[in-house]
Formats: C-alpha cells, sequence, structure tokens
C-alpha cells in the first residue's frame, strides 16, 4: 500500500528547519548513499540505513522503506528514532498522518527530541559534507598528538582528522550530542557545552553510572582562557550513552559531547592516549585549503622574536610581546613586567629551547587568538627545568601578543 502524497511531505518536512521539495530530494541518489566509501562500521551503516529509508519514503519506495527500516532496528534495537519513523509507516497504512512521529499536532518533547536527530542526520547526507575540506581555524598539531577532534555542535557533528604531519586528512565523523541548553557554557550546571580549545584525558578508571555508557574522557574544562573569565563549572566529559539507548537527540546532555556507544570505542585508542586536542565550535567554517599558512607563519614569527628577545634578557623588548591585557593566575601586565625587570636586572646568561609546539586557533572568539603548548627547556646558572607551557597569543593592531601564559 503506497503511503499517501501528504505524508510524504510531513514526514520530511518535519524533520527539518526548511520546507523540502521533492525535487530537490529525489535528486539524491539512494544508489550513491550506499556507494559512500564510509560504511566501515555499525555507526555508519545505520545512519545510512536511516536516511535511506526516508528518502525512499520521498520517492513512493514506501514497502522497501519499511524493510529498510527494520533492517536497521535488526541491527540497532536500541535505536528510539528507528521505531518512531518505523511506527509512522505502519500508522499511514490506516490514516492520514499529518506530521511526522505523531498523527496529531500535539507532539511531546520526546518525539520533538527525535525529529531534530532526525533532521540533524539527514542533512549530513543531503548537504554538503566538506569531507575534502578543514575547518577554517588554524590546526596544527605537535608530533605527538596523533589525531585532532573538531566538534561542530551546531550540526551535531564531530570530525576526527588525522596528523600527517605538514597537514591534517579527514578520518570519519560521527553524530553527537550536546547540552540541553545549547552552547557557550558560562556557569555551573546552566546545561550548556564551552566552546573552546580543550585536552580530552585518559578514560576514568573508577565505575560509572549507565547513563555514561562505555565510558567518559574529561576534558580539561575550565581551561586558562575559561578561567580569565569567569567560566565555572567542570565535569565535562566525551561519553557514551545508556545500555538501552542508541543515540541520544542533539540537545540533551548536561553539557557534555555525548557519542553512541559504538562510536566512542572506535575513538577509544585515540582517546586514551591522553593527549588528543578537541576542539568544540559551533557553526563551522570550511576552507579549501589544508592550513591557513600565512597567519601560522606570522605566528611562528613571533614566538621566535619572543624567545629571542628572552634568550637575550632585553626586558623592555621581551616585554613588548606581552598584551597590555596580559593575566595569569591572578597577575596582570604591570605586576609581571615588574617581576621580569626584578629577575632579569642582573642579565643572566640562558639558554631556552622550545619542542613539540602545537597551536589551536580559538574558536568564536571576538579576537583572533590562539593556543600555543610546547615543551620549554629552561638554563640558567642558578636554574635548570623542563616544563609543559601552555601560551595564549591574541592579534592586536600592531600584531600577535601574549595575553596569558603558564604551564600546563
Amino acid at each position: 500500500m503506497l503511503l499517501n502524497k501528504s505524508l510524504t511531505y510531513a514526514l520530511l518536512a518535519a524533520i527539518t528547519l526548511m520546507p523540502w521539495n521533492a525535487t530537490a530530494i529525489n535528486s539524491y541518489s539512494l544508489n550513491n548513499l550506499f556507494n559512500e566509501p564510509k560504511l566501515n562500521n555499525l555507526s555508519d551503516l545505520a545512519e545510512n540505513l536511516l536516511v535511506k529509508s526516508l528518502l525512499e519514503v520521498t520517492q513512493g519506495k514506501n514497502e522497501q522503506a519499511l524493510k529498510t527500516i527494520d533492517e536497521l532496528i535488526s541491527k540497532t534495537p536500541n535505536f528510539k528514532l528507528a521505531y518512531l519513523v518505523r511506527g509512522d509507516l505502519l500508522m499511514a497504512q490506516a490514516q492520514n498522518l499529518q506530521a511526522f512521529g505523531n498523527s496529531n499536532a500535539n507532539q511531546t518533547e520526546a518525539v520533538s527530541d527525535l525529529q531534530d536527530e532526525a533532521r540533524v542526520r539527514i542533512e549530513r547526507y543531503l548537504s554538503n559534507k566538506n569531507l575534502d575540506k578543514v575547518p577554517e581555524l588554524l590546526l596544527s598539531p605537535n608530533q605527538q598528538q596523533s589525531h585532532v577532534i573538531v566538534v561542530d555542535t551546531d550540526k551535531s557533528r564531530l570530525y576526527l582528522y588525522k596528523n600527517n604531519g605538514e597537514k591534517l586528512s579527514y578520518v570519519a565523523d560521527y553524530y553527537v550530542t550536546v547540552g540541553k541548553n545549547g552552547v557557550d557554557k558560562k556557569s555551573e550546571g546552566d546545561k550548556r557545552t564551552p566552546i573552546g580549545v580543550y585536552f580530552a584525558k585518559a578514560k576514568l578508571t573508577q565505575p560509572l553510572a549507565d547513563m555514561y555508557g562505555e565510558g567518559a574522557y574529561p576534558l580539561n574544562y575550565p581551561n586558562e582562557w575559561d578561567t580569565q573569565h569567569n567560566r565555572s563549572g567542570s565535569g565535562i566529559w566525551l561519553h557514551g550513552t545508556p545500555s538501552d539507548t542508541y543515540s541520544r537527540p542533539p540537545r540533551a546532555s548536561d553539557g557534555c559531547v555525548v557519542l553512541t556507544n559504538q562510536d566512542l570505542k572506535t575513538l577509544a585508542p585515540i582517546l586514551q592516549t591522553g593527549k588528543t586536542p578537541v576542539i568544540i565550535a559551533n557553526n563551522l567554517k570550511w576552507s579549501n585549503t589544508n592550513q591557513p599558512d600565512a597567519e601560522k607563519q606570522s605566528l611562528e614569527l613571533a614566538i621566535d622574536a619572543w624567545l629571542d628577545d628572552w634568550k637575550s634578557q632585553n626586558t623592555n623588548q621581551y616585554l613588548s610581546h606581552y598584551s597590555h591585557s596580559f593575566s595569569s593566575d591572578g597577575i596582570n601586565y604591570q605586576q609581571w613586567a615588574d617581576h621580569k625587570f626584578r629577575v632579569q636586572a642582573s642579565k643572566p646568561k640562558v639558554d631556552i629551547s622550545l619542542s613539540n609546539i602545537s597551536m589551536f586557533a580559538y574558536p568564536d572568539s571576538e579576537k583572533k587568538l590562539v593556543v600555543v603548548d610546547f615543551v620549554q627547556d629552561f638554563r640558567s646558572p642558578t636554574l635548570s627545568n623542563k616544563m609543559q607551557k601552555r601560551q595564549y597569543w591574541v592579534k592586536e593592531d600592531d600584531g600577535w601578543k601574549i595575553i596569558s601564559e603558564g604551564s600546563s
């Protein structure tokens, strides 16, 4: 029995933010959907089956759509969205459905959440996937950082890139859930996901509640920049889903980034290193070039000049690399300058080298801001130490300046 035309439009119009027309939808070939090279795990297959079933509805292949959904449920029996679609397909044989996930206009919050999930999943396949592009951000990991993770909260998507030395290459992308109240976390309990540059620690070893699923990898929120801007809260993790749930709606966490348990297991070898950068952004912009080379090179020159002036013990030149808005551990620029004039008054001979330098642009910042990490080896007649250091460089009218620094 064919589904009526009104269901075809209601089904898809209700799961998108914009009205779709059959011409636009049908221009996407079902054959192309399953010829993609990324069907290499259950998560990829599940998402493809879901999208395939919805597109089959728009093409009048309704019996096939039901078979596709049944196949999806057999492979992921805890996928709640799949059951919602199946219910619609069955109910449509008996009545004229007016809305996706419900036979009347009074939709529950749970149904609305599943509509949102369907929307972002199908938009992933019916829009440019940007797999041949990279985020329009300076992303320059060091040799110890084998991969970089970038989360686009607006699209509920996590992108994984491999570090190939001079460039990044796309590996995979995954559906994710973020905070109930969106992004830009500012305070404890606001149920928002932070925007910024973070680093995932190794998997927590203590027993966790079932809601965290396969496990949890803490992010270093609040980082130094968050603390400087009085952002509070803690416990922002990458974690899995409960055992009875395949995936959660796009906006459903208390601020964490949530993946399916299968996807988290796939990422586990990378995350377990405890060194993986996780850049969380909203509404990512994309670039055809692999690195914004001019910006990277200008920052490298600024770092080299800062290091040379430090070695020379020319305090005035050294301080010229610091923003007058500098702040670190409660010390402002003037206090920092006074301290450095005292320390360098005798101009002791020093030898300083930097290694394992990484640079990551801070997303959605009012100014151009880059997080720079490195290992600093410092030697003087009275002190010798080696430490992991983190600086925040900001682009001001007269060039790159350090606005915060400290050990990491």
